[in-house]
């Protein structure tokens, strides 16, 4: 929980420089608020779901942030667009708990309501890159980058697929099952062995925006669905400060029904643990609530994974096992040498160091073992002496270094040695 704490600070730190503000919602919704907005998998399977006893009403539990977020706009319609919130809270999913997936996690979101054009899908994206570089990920990940109007142009307009949310589903799973359980995935749907080759071809479409979009628009560029969505995507592109990262791929189609523009996913090139992060536009989703069309486009960075990836390359650690930096050690039971201990507890503590003492009326050598399990890095410690002269002594217990202070200067003294000693 520290861990998480601390990278969940760097992200809202992220967040607030771009002007995201943080909202929350219920951890329960009425299940009609969930009810068709995920596709048929997530509300068959995934989404926790159960009837009150007592009202006989049906709940679910959150089973994203954006669906919520959509519910909230609808009923807030004095909120000035766009409106731009982040909200981080825990999501629930009926998974087999294995690596990379959890029943509980949470999600970190950031999300732009109100404005259809590029510039928002840019600055998602942007963000999205300081984010995931405050977490840590300095080099190694990667943007993909697509848009569902792109898809709907090619597989719904050029192809005739009537049906295409079946084939959406058999391309999300490329990453799990490679090129050949895809295709043996769209041969179960029935298609044609000709259809089948053109869609595998068009999800090998992959490579740089410029390589891409040119591609796609000498391939089909008189479909007006392809038209729009290659312009929409040349302006974003031209907006992303760190476009080397941008990959656009045409696999890229996002399992969740709701989006409606640019979708983007991030991958780190190892370890091989899924995308750690996903969103996209959604410009129909509020209208589902409002009875009028709002655009939104946000993202959404899933902690956990970045927590598993960041301990398997050695990025995190989870040695620190308390977010206190000093112990006192009361070396008398003299009451007057404790209430001498617990003043330097408040002097620190009004300084902003994170202390403690002993509240079990324990001699010093246990005070001193149960510092050490604990990890805490400084040891201060208070006898009649130092009560008597007004001073106390310290100790790091990582680098070995002792000195000692007047009480006045202890938060100082304090600061330095963390700083010096780590």
């Amino acid at each position: 929980m520290i861990l998480r704490k601390k990278l969940i600070e760097r992200l809202e730190r992220v967040f607030q420089s771009y002007g995201f503000d943080p909202i929350d919602t219920p951890a329960l919704e009425y299940w009609e608020v969930l009810a068709g907005k995920y596709g048929e998998e997530a509300e068959n399977r995934l989404i926790w779901r159960f009837k009150d006893p007592w009202s006989g009403r049906e709940y679910a539990l959150r089973y994203d942030l954006t669906v919520p977020l959509a519910r909230f706009v609808a009923t807030h319609r004095g909120i000035p667009l766009p409106f731009k919130r982040y909200h981080i809270a825990p999501v629930w999913r009926h998974e087999e708990p294995q690596k990379g997936r959890y029943r509980e996690f949470y999600q970190c979101d950031a999300d732009i309501v109100g404005s259809p054009y590029p510039e928002a899908d840019a600055e998602i994206v942007n963000l999205t890159v300081d984010a995931i570089r405050a977490l840590g990920f300095e080099e190694g990940f990667t943007i993909r980058l697509n848009d569902r109007r792109l898809l709907r142009g090619v597989f719904e307009e050029e192809l005739g697929l009537v049906n295409v949310i079946p084939v959406y589903r058999a391309i999300d799973k490329l990453d799990k099952i490679g090129r050949d359980g895809v295709r043996v995935e769209l041969e179960k749907l029935g298609l044609s062995t000709s259809t089948v080759s053109k869609i595998m071809d068009i999800i090998s479409i992959t490579g740089t925006p410029g390589e891409v979009l040119s591609e796609v628009s000498r391939r089909y560029g008189g479909n007006r669905s392809v038209r729009e969505a290659v312009d929409h995507l040349e302006e974003l592109v031209g907006l992303v400060r760190d476009v080397d990262r941008v990959k656009i791929d045409m696999s890229l189609v996002r399992g969740l029904d709701y989006y409606t523009g640019p979708i983007l996913e991030v991958v780190l090139d190892r370890p091989r643990i899924g995308s750690v992060a996903g969103g996209g536009r959604y410009d129909n989703l509020i209208g589902l609530f409002l009875g009028e069309s709002i655009p939104a486009t946000g993202v959404s960075i899933g902690i956990e994974r970045i927590i598993d990836a960041g301990l398997e390359l050695g990025i995190y650690s989870l040695s620190r096992k308390t977010v206190t930096s000093v112990q006192i050690i009361v070396l008398a039971k003299d009451r007057g040498v404790y209430l001498y201990a617990w003043r330097t507890a408040d002097l620190l503590r009004s300084s902003g160091i994170a202390t403690r003492i002993d509240l079990g009326r324990t001699g010093h050598r246990v005070q001193r073992r149960k510092a050490q399990r604990a990890g805490i890095p400084v040891l201060l410690f208070v006898g009649e002496k130092e009560a008597a002269r007004g001073k106390v002594a310290l100790y790091h217990a990582g680098c070995g270094k002792r000195l000692e202070t007047s009480l006045d200067e202890a938060p100082v003294a304090v600061e330095k040695l963390l700083s010096e000693c780590g």
